[in-house]
């Protein structure tokens, strides 16, 4: 999601008319943003999720967060949420708008990995990656052109991710997981290194003009399969370059998605329906389905049993 939003009103909506747009179901950019299911804030209101987890990468803009289980925080500007759904919960995800006199740019991707079988109805929970603990390795290349990987997830260069959620396909490193977002200067040349031999292995070129990937040459939105014992050479073309590395050996279990819940069978999708519809996952004990925190509240985590966290430094 790449959105240009304009300066927030005081109910930290967009301080412009809202006329046109589809209100609550508001997917198409119309001047350079969208409201998504939004009503008076961008976002996505309650709504429910089993099966998998979320893993949300926020580059810029902030995220309000809020859930069934009486959890709740806002992150952003580099954070990561590591949701575990699990059996069950509801939450919401709104783009507070603070900036009341200059823009609100966000910029966030939300990966869905899949639980195993045996993980799929453990308890709902969610870890934070503030983005002071994340490691960042930056590099040169033999020209001198500058390198930067982020890494949210896996092994890079004998450097371990920070810790994910416990039940997540994630935390064990032989399911080789990894996210990686990779920034190339402009004329820069890099060789991703091999992983495990059974990876399902995607770079996503999001910014930039053209890539050179190995003997193939794509443009800006495009992805590409890599294979993944292999080492794959990156050529960057005129303009810096941002490409997100999503990486992970297969659970190989039968997967059946449908809207908001991911299982193993049809009848498990049947029967998260109607868990859903008889008990809402634990209900909303929010004022709102588009809970947001204070115009002045900071970054901030309280999981459900009460524990509070605040990023590093605050």
């Amino acid at each position: 999601h790449e959105d240009h939003y304009p300066e927030g009103n005081g109910d930290m909506g967009p301080a412009a008319s809202l006329s046109g747009r589809n209100i609550g179901n508001d997917f198409h950019i119309k001047d350079g943003w969208r409201m998504y299911h939004g009503a008076t804030i961008p976002g996505f209101p309650a709504h429910p999720h089993r099966g998998f987890e979320t893993i949300t990468v926020v580059q810029r803009g902030l995220v309000d967060h809020s859930d069934s289980m009486g959890a709740s925080g806002r992150y952003g500007g580099g954070d990561v949420q590591w949701m575990t759904a699990g059996a069950g919960i509801q939450h919401s995800e709104m783009f507070p708008l603070l900036n009341m006199d200059a823009d609100n740019p966000l910029e966030l991707f939300q990966i869905w990995l899949n639980l195993p079988r045996e993980q799929k109805m453990v308890d709902p929970h969610f870890k934070m990656l503030w983005r002071d603990e994340i490691p960042v390795h930056q590099f040169t290349d033999p020209g001198g052109k500058q390198i930067e990987l982020v890494q949210y997830a896996g092994n890079f260069n004998n450097t371990d991710a920070l810790e994910t959620t416990p039940d997540s396909w994630a935390s064990d490193p032989a399911h080789a997981v990894a996210i990686w977002v990779v920034k190339l200067e402009a004329g820069a040349e890099w060789t991703l290194p091999p992983t495990h031999s059974e990876a399902n292995r995607t770079l996503y070129f999001y910014k930039g003009s053209e890539l050179q990937v190995a003997d193939t040459t794509i443009t800006v939105e495009h992805s590409v399969q890599l294979v993944p014992n292999l080492e794959i050479p990156l050529q960057n073309s005129t303009d810096e370059a941002k490409m997100l590395l999503l990486q992970g050996v297969p659970i190989s279990e039968p997967v059946v998605q449908y809207g908001p819940f991911v299982m193993n069978t049809r009848m498990e999708i049947q029967q998260a329906y109607e868990d859903y519809q008889r008990t809402r996952f634990g209900g909303w004990p929010w004022k709102r389905p588009d809970q947001v925190h204070g115009h002045d509240t900071k970054r901030f985590a309280r999981h459900s049993d009460g524990r509070e966290e605040n990023p590093p430094g605050t």
